[in-house]
């Protein structure tokens, strides 16, 4: 299925394919039947701890932030409530996930990663919680770190 990626940064940036085919392989794996859209942006520290303070009331910054547009009445693409579809284009709002380049380059030295690696691994997690996942407790947590490791290897990410 020709899902709807939409990649905003400034200017041309290295990680935009790694990006589209990390949500790709993850709506792929979890089934989604139906056009979705789903919309990354990348910036900084500063720019996603803004967000950060102004929808989490967390004024610090972070690697990764996930906003769902649908609900979810259990984990995974199954579990979803009733969809809301957009009237006019007939795809779905899956959701918004927000990047931090400058974490990514951090944590992708911090943990002895590269930059595409980091970036797809946080990219398939931020996509797991927009279809319902989410790490409240150790098991769920090992879920979403059980799919992501996956869909790293899916992508050729080892």
């Amino acid at each position: 299925m020709k899902h709807v990626i939409n990649v905003q940064s400034n200017g041309a940036n290295p990680i935009d394919g790694i990006i589209d085919n990390a949500v790709r392989a993850t709506l792929q794996n979890e089934e989604v039947d139906v056009l979705c859209v789903v919309n990354v942006l990348i910036t900084d520290d500063e720019g996603i701890r803004e967000y950060n303070r102004e929808y989490r009331s967390i004024d610090k910054a972070t690697d990764v932030l996930s906003f769902p547009m649908q609900e979810f009445i259990r984990a995974g693409w199954s579990g979803h409530g009733e969809l809301e579809f957009d009237e006019d284009t007939g795809e779905l709002p899956l959701g918004d996930i927000i990047i931090s380049e400058e974490s990514v380059a951090r944590q992708a030295t911090e943990y002895g990663n590269t930059a595409e690696y980091e970036t797809a691994y946080l990219i398939t997690h931020s996509t797991l919680h927009l279809l319902g996942y989410d790490h409240v407790d150790e098991s769920s947590e090992k879920v979403m770190h059980d799919k992501s490791k996956a869909l790293m290897h899916s992508l050729g990410l080892n």
